[in-house]
């Protein structure tokens, strides 16, 4: 992986590391607009501060969009949403092991 790569794979995982992020991703995932109150009920237990800091880290960086209907995932986002949801499958397997661990 070339130094750029690296750079733009470290934001990346920044930007999802921050706290609620991958919550209000994975909330937009159905592809319906969601409102603050909404999406603040689909994560669960966030501030609004913290909602709205997250939403406007998430518009920044291109993922989410808002307009009358509320937030949505961009093209960009929807993307990155299919790719994370390769982890579903790999929770799901990874429990499996765990649980035959114990």
């Amino acid at each position: 992986m070339s130094s750029k790569e690296n750079a733009a794979t470290q934001r990346l995982l920044t930007l999802l590391e921050a706290r609620y992020a991958m919550r209000v991703l994975w909330s937009l995932r159905d592809g319906y607009p969601q409102t603050f109150r909404l999406l603040q009920d689909s994560v669960g237990s966030i501030t609004p501060n913290t909602l709205n800091t997250r939403l406007k880290e998430l518009r920044v960086a291109g993922f989410i969009e808002h307009d009358s209907n509320g937030y949505n995932l961009t093209l960009i986002g929807a993307d990155l949403v299919k790719r994370l949801s390769d982890l579903q499958a790999f929770s799901a397997k990874w429990a499996s092991v765990l649980g035959r661990k114990k």
